[in-house]
């Protein structure tokens, strides 16, 4: 079940995958939702959108335009000045740039630490905490600690650490960003991937146009400041199959964030 956050609230959150997603019920609402923070100009406004549950969604827009804001708000770490939102009960995992490990800890200690914050007892959290990092290709280095592991690696334990959550839904902020561009279409693949495997809803925020289209079902473009949901494009199959289409896809999205960035210059 979800429920609902009105720009009143002063607490976080209230408490299927692929084409299927489309028929599943709503995970996230986004209701004339805005963000101001003091007397400043408001960083959001007037934001409207659905993601159903088990749905891939890319959020895509220029540097400074509100996404992370706009996620903040989806987990429950911010909340809106206006608008509504409604989300999972359960709440959302997050992901963000930097993977953000405890570096005295192994692999595995920190994705077990994020299964001992949920109460599973020492046992369970070690298989547990082995069977995640085998989703992500990790089990080799279970035992290695970050300092030991490249840039990927430490983004794929970040990853495992948030599917050990077991929230419905993953909030990931640029998540690939700051990776070279041989081992962000890897880890792509191993997003795609576990995504399947798990059928998390998933809001993944990006700057790359080629990024969202590579991973999303459907791409939401924000505007420049304030932000707001000015454009969405769906992906298909085709998209992903056929790499004329998918560059078209692209080239258009492209033109259109271009179009925004000069609109709000």
């Amino acid at each position: 079940m979800t429920g609902l956050l009105t720009a009143d609230a002063t607490t976080g959150t209230t408490g299927a995958t692929g084409a299927d997603s489309e028929n599943q019920a709503p995970a996230v609402v986004l209701e004339n939702l805005g963000k101001r923070f003091g007397a400043g100009a408001p960083v959001l406004d007037g934001v409207n959108a659905t993601v159903r549950q088990g749905e891939f969604v890319a959020l895509l827009g220029a540097s400074g335009c509100g996404k992370s804001t706009l996620l903040n708000i989806i987990s429950g770490l911010d909340v809106p000045s206006a608008g509504a939102l409604e989300v999972p009960a359960d709440g959302a995992a997050f992901m963000f740039q930097d993977s953000s490990l405890f570096p005295w800890l192994s692999a595995r200690g920190n994705v077990e630490l994020a299964l001992k914050l949920r109460g599973v007892g020492r046992t369970d959290r070690k298989a547990r905490a082995a069977e995640l990092l085998d989703l992500v290709n990790l089990g080799h280095s279970v035992d290695k600690r970050p300092h030991e592991l490249s840039g990927g690696m430490r983004q794929r334990v970040a990853l495992a650490r948030a599917l050990a959550q077991d929230r419905p839904l993953l909030l990931m902020d640029e998540p690939f960003a700051a990776l070279d561009a041989i081992t962000r279409d890897l880890l792509h693949n191993e997003l795609e991937r576990v995504w399947k495997e798990t059928g998390r809803t998933i809001i993944f925020v990006t700057h790359n146009v080629r990024e969202a289209v590579r991973l999303g079902q459907r791409v939401l473009l924000l505007s420049s400041r304030p932000g707001t949901v000015v454009a969405e494009w769906q992906v298909s199959d085709d998209h992903r199959t056929n790499a004329a289409a998918a560059g078209k896809l692209t080239g258009d999205i492209t033109a259109r964030l271009r179009e925004e960035i000069r609109r709000h210059a």
